[in-house]
């Protein structure tokens, strides 16, 4: 029982009825969004959680209406925004399977993508829909039913749905999908070419990834009185835990910033002063001249939450800096999308200061979760334990594991070795348990890290926006740069490199042509290929 004797409400199981289980909490949160929901243009950017359930039981009458039924799949493809998870969730309350896919990703991946998935209904933007039309690529096959999330033009197909063609219908009962059975597909971020399809149940999402999200960590869970920003892909599962714990806790506001522009975040960090505040690393990066123009934005953030990738040392020190909290801190979390948030460190302003330059203390991933993760550093060829201090293959025991990849379980095969699951990510053991994050094996530069190498030279080069370094097969490896006005000082450059790993020439390209995936992560396959003309990489790939 709970206080005044009111029983404590069991927290919800399935993604289908986490709308409705919030919208029956005595204290709900509010959700300000930077735009209107595509599945809902005409609503407004202001919702209670009564109006956000409301919507999810229209949306999954659309769905029924379009033909989804229990256990068919239903893929969800459209721009950012929060009403990914919600039109997830409107097709998992009467147990359908949705799939959410990034509109960022090509038409060429839209389409191998959608042939794994063989979906009985496509929800799609108008965007990805034009792109694929003006390729000449056909997303789904005659079986498939497409919503247009959107007006029909002249070159919409005729078949395609608007969402005025299914208005109206009732909401079928909710009949969610059972504990262990797949409730959620999400795709990998696809750095290295086509993402794979992750496949989650209840029990490894809601009940294992999102487990910690709904406890009252000090410092770290959300209370009543914050204002909790994110600035995320909302194609990724990292949104659905995210949305359990501010369910749960219900801080007064979430803010919603769907896209990463400079711009925008600056629109609504200045009508909602966040308290916490969690994006993808490049899109704080990105944010850090906002940060030295206007810290005013920033001055009631007490957490930073950064998740999806490494994070560099000079991204942190800029936004904790900003804060005028008297105690603000970062949290970094490394994980993957198969197995969920595995370790969590947190970074004071005291650290970064007392960083030692030619090092990066943000490659410290810090502990497995207690009594959640188990961590063992391995390697690569015999799968033993290698010593502390020595980099290895990072294997990763979980409940959160995911079921599969769809249309892909071989290569899911070949990660799992018992409890163990492959991550595919270079770590090294430290003391007291402590892990430090190297490199993916696919980007591997021997006798270096990559990630080290990073951090270093953006804090040594403040004018610099963004590096990513390349290890080349039998060459030194190449950084490649952006900078603001496309120029790099020769001089300065020299400064940079003194005392590290001897480097090639520095490759200039622009910020906005460097290709990322939806959570912000730098494509480096495609970026090789962009900037050297190949794709040779040192590294074997076999795990990513």
């Amino acid at each position: 029982m709970g206080r005044a004797g009111i029983p404590f409400r069991k927290h919800p199981t399935s993604l289908g009825m986490l709308f409705d289980w919030h919208a029956e909490a005595d204290r709900q949160t509010v959700a300000c969004l930077d735009r209107p929901f595509d599945i809902a243009p005409d609503r407004g950017t202001l919702y209670t959680g009564s109006q956000l359930a409301e919507l999810v039981q229209q949306f999954s009458a659309q769905l029924y209406a379009a033909g989804a039924r229990r256990g068919d799949r239903v893929a969800i493809l459209k721009d950012n925004h929060l009403d990914m998870a919600l039109a997830a969730a409107a097709a998992a309350r009467f147990g359908a399977l949705p799939a959410t896919i990034s509109a960022v990703n090509s038409p060429e991946v839209h389409r191998a993508l959608l042939a794994r998935l063989d979906p009985a209904v496509l929800v799609i933007s108008p965007g990805p829909l034009a792109r694929a039309v003006e390729a000449g690529v056909e997303l789904a096959g005659p079986r498939t039913r497409v919503v247009l999330l959107g007006e029909r033009d002249e070159g919409t197909p005729e078949s395609v749905l608007t969402r005025a063609d299914l208005a109206g219908g009732p909401v079928p009962p909710a009949a969610p999908a059972g504990r262990d059975e797949p409730m959620l597909v999400m795709h990998s971020s696809g750095t290295t070419g086509v993402p794979k399809l992750v496949v989650h149940s209840a029990a490894t999402m809601l009940g294992g990834i999102a487990r910690m999200e709904r406890i009252k960590f000090p410092v770290l869970a959300s209370k009543h009185r914050d204002v909790a920003a994110t600035s995320v892909s909302f194609a990724h599962g990292r949104i659905v835990s995210w949305l359990m714990g501010q369910f749960v806790l219900a801080p007064r506001k979430i803010v919603i910033i769907s896209r990463h522009e400079p711009e925008v975040a600056e629109r609504m960090l200045a009508e909602h002063r966040p308290t916490t505040l969690e994006a993808c690393p490049n899109i704080f990066q990105r944010w850090e001249g906002l940060a030295v123009r206007r810290p005013e934005l920033f001055r009631r953030v007490r957490l930073y939450v950064g998740t999806f990738d490494a994070v560099h040392p000079r991204t942190v020190r800029t936004f904790l800096t900003a804060s005028r909290r008297p105690f603000p801190v970062w949290l970094q979390g490394w994980g993957q999308s198969e197995v969920g948030p595995v370790c969590f460190t947190l970074f004071t302003r005291g650290q970064m200061r007392g960083a030692a330059d030619g090092s990066s203390v943000t490659s410290d991933i810090g502990w497995p979760s207690p009594g959640f993760n188990r961590v063992r550093v391995v390697d690569a060829e015999t799968g033993r334990r290698v010593g502390r201090g020595r980099p290895g293959i990072m294997m990763v025991a979980t409940k959160a594991r995911c079921l599969d990849y769809l249309g892909e379980s071989d290569r899911w095969r070949e990660k799992v070795r018992g409890a163990w699951w492959n991550t595919g990510d270079i770590g090294e053991l430290g003391r007291f348990g402590r892990l430090r994050l190297v490199d993916r094996e696919v980007d591997i530069i021997p006798g270096t890290s990559g990630i080290e190498l990073e951090s270093v030279l953006l804090d040594r080069l403040p004018l610099v926006s963004d590096v990513t370094v390349l290890g080349v097969p039998g060459q030194l490896p190449v950084p490649v740069l952006s900078t603001e006005d496309g120029r790099l000082d020769p001089e300065e450059w020299r400064q940079a490199v003194r005392g590290l790993p001897e480097l090639a020439e520095p490759r200039l390209i622009p910020f906005e042509e460097v290709p990322r995936t939806a959570t912000w992560k730098v494509r480096r396959l495609e970026l090789r290929e962009k900037v050297l003309g190949d794709k040779s990489h040192i590294g074997t790939g076999r795990w990513t």
